[in-house]
């Protein structure tokens, strides 16, 4: 495929590392000359389509990324981009299926498209980020090393004006739509909630709002002010890990031991509500020590499991009663911190001086 032939665009699928990585592919792309096509947001049908190709066991995120790759093709998107991150750092690794990504969308999805594969593995040679990147756009006739590497300079500049916005205390829907338009602002949004709440998951679990039923939107209804992992830097989260006597293996730690790490830590934070997807093996694992570790802070948590099938009455009830006891131990917390110098107990030595007089005479 000759760029100068061909118009240059290419499909990426709104699931799994779309949440953290969009903003940078954006300009990467962009700076190439790509015209790039979302799949449409999450929706009942996106979890059927993508549910119906693999065995029940598979996870819910894996579900979505498929059916979104089946949303792409019926929009007639010819180059769907399915990189396989192996590896981020030496010895630090994705689970298996977000490694096999491309293989399993080769194996179960059919139809009249081009998988744009690429492999990131920083734990083996030669497969850094600049192959990683060249392997990206070749399939497109794009070798010019010097090019990509100004473009990729781009999409750096964009996930992190992204990333501080994020950091500032901005939403996730603001952050993003800034960054995609170029702009930078450090503007926080005011939190008026009355209790903060950590919310611990991966990227693809709390910002699919289909996903995860806008829990964000609930616990702010609540009077709840809502922290995650992408309000922190990696120093942050690698001192989190550090905290719950961990060491990082999985890529996404950060965001699960790393961010609960920081947050069971952080006396300001009143709560930790993780969001977990049924069938996942690190992420079982994670929790498992943060919910231990949670005890050990005296911290209150709770743990959410979420598939195709979670009823969203039963998923707001626990939600509910979570928060209610949150209000609850604060409010006691209140009250016993009010000041209480004027009702202290003062004896009346006037009566006692009286009595001991008379006894004198």
């Amino acid at each position: 495929m000759s760029e100068n032939t061909q118009e240059l665009v290419i499909g990426i699928p709104r699931g799994m590392s779309y949440y953290g990585n969009y903003t940078f592919w954006y300009g990467f792309f962009s700076a190439l000359g790509f015209k790039i096509i979302l799949s449409d947001p999450t929706t009942k049908q996106t979890m059927s389509d993508g549910s119906a190709l693999v065995v029940t066991e598979t996870c819910l995120p894996i579900k979505i990324y498929l059916g979104h790759i089946i949303n792409l093709i019926k929009k007639g998107v010819k180059n769907v981009f399915v990189p396989s991150i192996q590896s981020i750092a030496p010895k630090i690794y994705n689970c298996s299926k977000i490694r096999g990504l491309p293989d399993l969308v080769r194996n179960v999805v059919k139809g009249d498209f081009n998988i744009i594969e690429a492999t990131l593995d920083k734990s083996a040679k030669k497969q850094g980020l600049y192959e990683f990147l060249k392997e990206s756009v070749k399939p497109f006739g794009i070798t010019d090393f010097d090019k990509i590497k100004k473009a990729s300079k781009q999409g750096w500049k964009v996930y992190n004006n992204f990333h501080i916005m994020m950091r500032s205390g901005m939403s996730y829907k603001t952050a993003l739509k800034n960054a995609l338009e170029g702009k930078l602002s450090v503007d926080s949004e005011e939190k008026t909630g009355l209790i903060n709440v950590a919310l611990i998951s991966h990227g693809y679990n709390i910002y699919d709002e289909r996903a995860c039923m806008k829990i964000i939107d609930k616990l702010e209804k609540m009077g709840v002010n809502v922290f995650t992992a992408l309000q922190l830097t990696d120093e942050q989260m690698e001192e989190g890990i550090s905290a719950l006597g961990a060491r990082r293996y999985w890529a996404n730690e950060y965001e699960m031991t790393g961010a609960a790490g920081h947050y069971l830590k952080d006396n300001k934070i009143d709560g930790i509500i993780t969001l977990n997807s049924f069938g996942c093996g690190p992420d079982s694992l994670m929790i498992e020590n943060i919910t231990r570790k949670s005890k050990h802070f005296n911290k209150p948590l709770l743990v959410l499991t979420i598939d195709e099938h979670t009823g969203e009455a039963g998923f707001v009830t626990r939600l509910e009663a979570f928060i209610d006891m949150l209000f609850r131990k604060k409010r006691s917390k209140l009250i016993n911190k009010m000041d209480i110098n004027e009702y202290e107990y003062k004896p009346q030595t006037n009566i006692c001086e009286t009595v001991l007089a008379g006894m004198d005479k």
